[in-house]
């Protein structure tokens, strides 16, 4: 009669191997014993057969369960203490790692998308493969690059992708730097890991927007970090919360997402941007400016970054591809003090070596060739009809359960549910009707937002997307009434 808890914090997989071992322990499947298929197991728990794989591999480490050729998988004859054997406990190794697990949400999402590929996906935070240059990155990949030494190359990444991204930032982003002072990452995660790694210390304590990217990411607490929220309004934070923060805990870094910022959709105004620059200016303390949605602003005028205005070299500006071009490429880059550049780099080269330079090398003639503008006008395009589709979705399916503002730019749309809802039961209910998204705690935010990305899910799911998630909203609160 044990049934799985979808509503718990721990892992499916986990449970399930939790299950088994008590079930063994107490003797109901003695040593030798047989144990159901992996098939037949996820039919009768209801669950996808990956995920039994991952328990009885759970199982398998502990020593409590072998698999034989022929004969399936089997309790261990030699668990229970008639041989002195013992395998190591991975289970407490992997608890009691510094690295911290994602939040449970974002597994449960992750879980849930690779359980159900037919999922209509308004979670995963990429573009999709209808709006990617797909066509024009194997058109480049089918050229002929691959006619020099294929080694390890320089740990600051590809000279010729450095130069070429001194062009694109001064063209598109007004910034004027060198390729000294980039560092080529592997998306604009790993600038952020480093930067908490090599920059910051155990204890320290930084600002970061309220709600935030940054607060899904458990890098911070796997670091010691300690964080302090910047609300965020209609005109993004208020400059002057950071010296209130600095005064109260002595805060040493500022992270900010300015232009269509994630999850908000808010763009910093102009006045704002300036007073932050002399407060930071004046209190010593250096920003982290992450932009990896500017150049989707759908009227075509990208706002220019803070890295701009910066003429103290106090910004460190973080970009990607991953938001304008393709996820895949895992190409991400910083602008930084050559100083800086040179440390984290450093830091970098004794994890991976580098980067492959394969991508970096498709990333710099994608670059430079002219494939690239049409593609951005495109991208542009497309990611407004598909917010325009979303928005009428939402206008038409839920009228006043739900409240929001228009993005005029980025891959998301923030989205406030005016019933209180318990945002568990929603998202298990909309993942049972068919539809995915990210609940606004995971930002750190109150459980009544949810974040809608419209940039996965092809256009003619959409509109279909946003009734299943209306229809499951409507459920969760008929039961909560």
């Amino acid at each position: 009669m044990w049934k799985i808890d979808r509503l718990s914090e721990q892992p499916l997989y986990q449970q399930i191997a939790n299950h088994l071992e008590q079930r063994i322990s107490f003797g109901e499947f003695p040593p030798d014993s047989r144990l159901p298929s992996e098939r037949k197991l996820a039919e009768k728990l209801g669950v996808h057969r990956s995920t039994i794989i991952l328990a009885y591999a759970e199982l398998r480490a502990l020593g409590i369960i072998e698999s034989r050729s022929g004969s399936g998988t089997r309790v261990s004859k030699h668990k229970w203490g008639l041989v002195p054997k013992h395998t190591p406990n991975w289970h407490r190794y992997v608890e009691g790692g510094q690295f911290l697990p994602n939040l449970p949400f974002l597994r449960r999402i992750r879980e849930a998308l690779e359980q159900d590929r037919s999922l209509i996906d308004f979670a995963s935070g990429e573009l999709g493969a209808d709006i990617s240059p797909v066509s024009e990155i194997n058109q480049l990949m089918s050229q002929d690059y691959y006619t020099e030494y294929l080694g390890y190359d320089n740990p600051q990444g590809y000279l010729p992708l450095r130069q070429s991204l001194v062009t694109y930032l001064n063209t598109y982003r007004n910034i004027s730097t060198t390729e000294s002072s980039i560092l080529i990452t592997s998306g604009s995660q790993q600038s952020l890991y480093l930067i908490t790694q090599c920059l910051l210390a155990p204890g320290d304590a930084v600002a970061i927007e309220d709600p935030s990217y940054n607060y899904s990411l458990p890098m911070f607490q796997s670091a010691g970090i300690r964080l302090f929220r910047l609300p965020v309004d209609r005109q993004g934070i208020n400059p002057e919360d950071i010296r209130t923060l600095y005064r109260k805990h002595r805060i040493k870094m500022v992270f900010i997402n300015p232009n269509h910022q994630n999850p908000t959709g808010v763009v910093l105004s102009p006045q704002r941007r300036i007073e932050l620059l002399n407060v930071t200016s004046e209190l010593g303390l250096p920003i982290v400016e992450d932009d990896p949605f500017s150049l989707t602003a759908y009227n075509g005028s990208p706002i220019p970054p803070i890295k701009s205005m910066d003429t103290s070299g106090s910004v460190l500006y973080i970009g990607s591809f991953s938001k304008i071009a393709a996820s895949g490429l895992r190409i991400g880059w910083m602008v930084a003090p050559h100083s800086v550049i040179e440390r984290l780099a450093d830091a970098r080269q004794q994890m991976d070596y580098g980067l492959s330079v394969v991508p970096q090398r498709v990333a710099a003639q994608f670059l430079n060739s002219p494939l690239f503008q049409p593609h951005l006008e495109r991208l542009r395009m497309r990611l407004q009809f598909k917010r325009d589709l979303l928005v009428k979705g939402l206008h038409d399916e839920l009228g006043d359960l739900v409240s929001f503002r228009i993005p005029q730019g980025g891959l998301h749309l923030w989205c406030k549910i005016n019933p209180k809802v318990n945002e568990s039961r929603l998202l298990e209910e909309c993942i049972r009707r068919g539809v995915i998204y990210v609940p606004g705690s995971v930002y750190g935010s109150d459980t009544e937002y949810v974040r809608l990305t419209f940039a996965r899910a092809k256009e003619d799911e959409i509109v279909p997307g946003i009734a299943k998630f209306a229809e499951a909203l409507r459920s969760v609160v008929k039961e909560s009434h």
